[in-house]
């Protein structure tokens, strides 16, 4: 993975905690989960301005890709709405990319060095342990662990699929905007069916996270899904969850989240397997 993948990816999971912190900060969890979806619509209409329709070959994982954003969005406002942001954030991202990794090797054949087996291994297996962390309150969390690990593997296969996807397209940033946009009307029309009060707090009370968490949103995955034509899934998976740390730090420091020794030790494994994962080729 060349320097320029590796901070690139670093910044895009910075960005992923931060808006992953503003959703489940808020108070109305499902109106700005709904607004930073939605916002991604601006960015996306301003890049396709500038970049080519997405090659045919690239449209079936476009469509499966879209399905499986808006069930991991669903999914991880469930979580949020039932766990701590360091617990079910942890376990939904660290779980992904074990499972990318062990699809990647036995299924599409991708041939990863020891190191860096060892570096996903690491990442992964450090932040799962977090599934045995006590919230707030102090007790177990059974739920939200499971709401989160499904999470997890919806991560785990929309990135599969999109990285198959943005191979075939031609163009990462036509593919991802493309899809955006899709994603933000099923969202809409989500909401629309299931809770159209939603849709209007949205309009008169999620200026913040459809502005800021829709943007910040739009370009961390945006840099992921180029990432993935410039190195392994898998590996790009493993260090895009390094965005742990900074939930962590969000979580315990903005959020007044309890921090205990399952927490450090789960962050110290992910900036471990981070740094072997940049020198492990």
């Amino acid at each position: 993975m060349s320097t320029t993948v590796f901070f690139a990816v670093i910044g895009a999971a910075i960005l992923h905690a931060g808006w992953n912190a503003l959703v489940k900060g808020g108070i109305d969890k499902r109106a700005a989960m709904g607004a930073v979806v939605i916002g991604h619509t601006p960015l996306a209409l301003l890049a396709l301005l500038f970049v080519p329709l997405p090659h045919a070959d690239s449209l079936p994982f476009m469509i499966g890709g879209v399905a499986l954003h808006v069930g991991y969005q669903i999914f991880l406002l469930r979580s949020y709405e039932t766990g701590d942001l360091t617990q079910v954030y942890p376990i939904a991202r660290g779980s992904a990319p074990l499972m990318v990794a062990l699809f990647s090797v036995l299924v599409l054949g991708v041939h990863l060095e020891r190191g860096e087996m060892l570096a996903v291994a690491i990442i992964g297996i450090g932040i799962l342990s977090l599934a045995a962390v006590r919230r707030a309150d102090g007790r177990r969390n059974p739920n939200a662990a499971a709401l989160a690990l499904t999470t997890g593997l919806f991560i785990a296969s929309y990135s599969l699929v999109d990285g198959m996807g943005a191979r075939l397209s031609g163009s990462a940033l036509a593919y991802f905007s493309w899809m955006a946009l899709a994603n933000a009307a099923l969202m809409a029309l989500y909401f629309a069916a299931r809770s159209p009060a939603t849709l209007v707090r949205i309009a008169q009370h999620g200026h913040v996270p459809f502005l800021v968490g829709g943007s910040a949103s739009f370009v961390a995955y945006a840099v992921v899904t180029w990432a993935f034509t410039q190195a392994p899934i898998a590996l790009v998976t493993a260090l895009r969850e390094t965005s742990i740390v900074f939930a962590l730090l969000i979580g315990v420091v903005v959020l007044k989240e309890r921090l205990d020794l399952a927490k450090v030790l789960s962050t110290a494994a992910t900036l471990t397997g981070a740094v072997l994962l940049r020198y492990g080729r």
